[in-house]
């Protein structure tokens, strides 16, 4: 199947307009600490918003960043912002003003929606923005009685389907962020062929979601997904911790969690995890990152709800390989979702045979026009219908893909490719681990060797690091073993939260 809409399509009318037609105006739609909001509200918030933003000055297909904490003045701004015609461009509110000079030079905003709490760095970097009108900050009482005296009626902007609809960020683990320039059919489309026929959400559904909305996947599946159906997503702005989610999970009893590989080891991990209450849910997906076979595991164990990896990418929008309800093989991305063409292929772009590694290379109505002033790298990912993704995968004999890492983590030791996440899930294993993330390293010679750095459970003891050396050995073939083994309290992130394997190459 794919999805083709109409050619005046606008999202906004799409995902919140069509419910409030349809008669789902008072379903619920946001729930939060302090509020509950229906559909009609939702509707009514973004269109004073979409005044406010018109006041602004801000006209069609220019961007907007949004820059807030997940809660309804996000969802408000983002709508608002599509139902004038505007260009999404969501950003992590907590950066710093140099991060925040970056975004405003590159994306050209013309105004900024940000909160009280965060402003000061918005406002010192809007010192060096030559492009950015005005800041509308959250909170500031000039801003709420704009709000308030803006009208709750707002004729959705008729925008062509090929319009871009939001700006994502590549979750690249090196160099700035570059904008993915996502359309208004790519959301619909996924939206039907992932979020409908492979998840199906349904109007009882309530979501809850460990990322934030401003990155991409939790978009999709906390607001997206369950709007196109009547459904009710909850947002909460405090940083997500095990305690955190435990308690949101006792609190609004959700059906569907939105879940990354770190929170199931910090949730697996936690000492209340065998009392915790997770009955509510139906199921648990999780991307981002890949999902270790012994992690998988663990969670089944711990608590019995199914979990579906996945993987997806800024440049198709989404999830488009996926493991099915009922029809999970843990260690495997899951199957190509119907909609999309998946194959792997060689450096010359030949389809390699099952069982071989190779490059994945992905199909569908959800591909993005580009790269935002990336032109070569543009031409280098996209090829006719066809995105070029820097993941290794290989697929099976059933159709079941197996994520073997990305292109530049891939390591040639000894003449032989060694695959990151085999050496990280067998050191997951042993019962000090807690996280850990293994690249290759130059060693004195000119050689690539592999490196563990390791966040352990408790305290490290005398002798762990070769004791995690030769649990290695004993388990892989012997050039796979970690030839340095370094402990550190945290790993360090990039800005979408994965694992900055750049920083601890360079270590």
């Amino acid at each position: 199947m794919m999805f083709q809409p109409p050619e005046t399509f606008n999202i906004a009318e799409y995902f919140l307009d069509a419910r409030v037609r349809e008669g789902k105006g008072e379903r619920n739609a946001l729930l939060t600490d302090h509020r509950t909001l229906h559909y009609r509200e939702v509707q009514a918030m973004a269109n004073r918003f979409g005044h406010v933003l018109r006041r602004a000055g801000v006209e069609a297909e220019q961007r907007v960043i949004i820059a807030l904490p997940d809660g309804a003045e996000f969802v408000a701004a983002l709508f608002g912002t599509l139902k004038i015609g505007a260009v999404v461009v969501m950003v992590n509110p907590y950066l710093k003003p140099d991060a925040i000079e970056y975004f405003y030079g590159y994306t050209r905003a013309t105004v900024a929606v940000v909160h009280k709490d965060t402003r000061d760095a918005f406002e010192e970097a809007a010192k060096k923005a030559p492009y950015l009108r005005s800041l509308l900050v959250i909170g500031d009482p000039s801003f709420e009685e704009q709000v308030a005296d803006a009208s709750e009626e707002l004729e959705t902007f008729p925008s062509h389907r090929d319009d871009p609809a939001v700006w994502l960020f590549s979750g690249g683990t090196t160099g700035r962020p570059k904008a993915v320039v996502q359309t208004h059919t790519s959301f619909a489309n996924t939206t039907e062929c992932y979020a409908r026929n492979v998840i199906g959400y349904t109007e009882q559904d309530i979501t809850l979601s460990v990322p934030k909305l401003y990155f991409g996947y939790a978009t999709g599946s906390n607001l997206f997904f369950p709007f196109s159906v009547g459904a009710t997503a909850v947002l909460f702005a405090e940083p997500c911790t095990a305690d955190v989610l435990f308690e949101k999970i006792a609190q609004f009893r959700p059906t569907i969690l939105i879940n990354v590989p770190t929170m199931i080891n910090h949730m697996i991990a936690h000492p209340g995890a065998t009392r915790a209450d997770v009955s509510s849910l139906r199921l648990v997906t999780s991307a981002g990152e890949a999902l270790p076979v012994e992690l998988h595991s663990r969670w089944k164990a711990t608590f019995g709800v199914e979990l579906l990896d996945g993987l997806g990418t800024a440049e198709m929008w989404h999830i488009f390989i996926s493991n099915r309800p009922g029809h999970v093989r843990p260690g495997t991305l899951g199957t190509a979702v119907p909609g999309f063409d998946v194959k792997v292929c060689d450096e010359s772009g030949h389809e390699l045979p099952t069982g071989e590694v190779g490059s994945l290379w992905v199909r569908g109505n959800s591909r993005a026009i580009g790269y935002w002033q990336q032109m070569e790298k543009t031409k280098e990912a996209f090829r006719g219908e066809w995105y070029v993704s820097g993941d290794m995968i290989c697929r099976d004999q059933d159709g079941y893909f197996t994520y073997c890492g990305r292109a530049d983590d891939m390591l040639k030791v000894g003449g032989k490719w060694l695959s990151p996440q085999e050496v990280e899930n067998c050191l997951l294993q042993h019962p000090a681990v807690a996280e850990v993330a293994v690249v290759g390293v130059i060693d004195e010679h000119g050689l690539t060797k592999p490196h563990a750095f390791v966040k352990v459970l408790e305290g490290q003891s005398p002798g762990l690091a070769e004791e995690l050396q030769a649990f290695v050995r004993e388990r892989l073939e012997p050039y796979k073993y970690p030839r340095n083994v370094v402990f550190l309290d945290e790993l360090p992130r990039t800005h979408l939260g994965k694992v900055d394997r750049g920083r601890l190459r360079n270590a």
